[in-house]
């Protein structure tokens, strides 16, 4: 089966990849999880969007992702939290939580799934991630969550 990839998936390929899978794997995984798209010869022309979305998304390369890593380890990033009586959260911060944050402090857009924490960020105070920009380059991102 032929499909055109419209996602990252590991071991197979990226956005905008033509790729032949096995029926099953393209008909039961990565159609319905919206992964993938039929190649036609009409959907082969939407290659062109998919490409430059996943462009301007894009870090370029490690000189650029260290360029990336330095931004985001300058910034002061706060993320405002409804909190109980006792400091804990109401819920946890998410990757998606951080990524809006970083955006608002000034910095560059980030991909939500690029986003880890060591362990949940379920109380106020200062924390950590990783973000990973590039295959050799990480950053790690401090930011504090305070009472809303």
């Amino acid at each position: 089966m032929k499909l055109i990839l419209t996602g990252t998936v590991d071991k197979l390929g990226i956005a905008g990849d033509i790729v032949d899978v096995k029926d099953g794997y393209g008909r039961n995984f990565l159609l319905p999880q919206g992964k993938a798209i039929r190649w036609t010869r009409g959907n082969e022309k939407q290659i062109d969007g998919i490409k430059r979305a996943r462009d301007a998304r894009e870090v370029r390369g490690v000189e650029h992702a260290q360029e990336i890593r330095s931004q985001l380890e300058g910034l002061k990033i706060e993320i405002p939290a409804r909190v109980s009586e006792q400091g804990h959260l109401f819920g946890a911060v998410t990757s998606s939580d951080l990524a809006v944050a970083v955006k608002k402090a000034g910095g560059p857009t980030i991909d939500k799934r690029s986003v880890s924490f060591a362990k949940p960020v379920k109380t106020v105070g200062t924390h950590a991630a990783n973000i990973k920009l590039h295959g050799a380059v990480s950053a790690h991102v401090p930011f504090e969550v305070v009472a809303q």
